[in-house]
């Protein structure tokens, strides 16, 4: 893989490397047709709650038995919440520059809790726990698009993580 503007380069290199036969070589683009679209999203609550509330709801709903979080901001209302699943900590500006009140993600590293900066309240949730409900979705779009296709979703526990409680 290479950047378009280092092609030429690249083949030159190659017919140098091969002087002696005709070398067989295939380039194709990887240009993004989906620019639009990108990795998380974001959504409003019906109703506002506070950090608490909501980082009770992501353990009730989700089935959690622990959660990383950044200080809880006081009695600020959250509406706005941000989510990637697996590791989206690189996403935590975008989160920001989105209103979001929360950002629930996983894989934050110590430091990177800092970057909160009491503007919004970071939700570690867990890489694998933030994303074990994909297989559910891919399944239900899987059924609906090959009605006539067998489905069989593993159940299979592959989280590396382990919790002592």
């Amino acid at each position: 893989m290479l950047p378009s503007h280092m092609k030429n380069v690249a083949l030159k290199a190659l017919f140098v490397a091969h002087p002696y036969e005709e070398v067989a070589y295939y380039l194709h683009d990887l240009a993004n047709e989906n620019g639009h679209v990108g990795l998380g999203m974001f959504g409003d609550l019906p109703q506002a709650t506070d950090g608490n509330g909501i980082l009770e709801m992501l353990k009730s709903r989700l089935g959690l038995k622990t959660i990383r979080h950044s200080a809880v901001l006081g009695s600020k209302p959250v509406k706005r919440i941000a989510l990637c699943g697996g590791s989206g900590s690189f996403l935590l500006g975008a989160a920001k520059a989105a209103g979001a009140d929360v950002f629930v993600t996983g894989d934050f590293k110590y430091h990177e809790f800092f970057d909160a900066e009491d503007e919004i309240l970071i939700a570690d949730i867990g890489h694998f726990e933030s994303e074990r409900f994909t297989i559910d979705l891919l399944g239900e779009i899987i059924s609906k698009k090959f009605s006539t296709f067998a489905t069989r979703l593993t159940e299979v526990n592959t989280n590396p993580v382990h919790y002592y409680h």
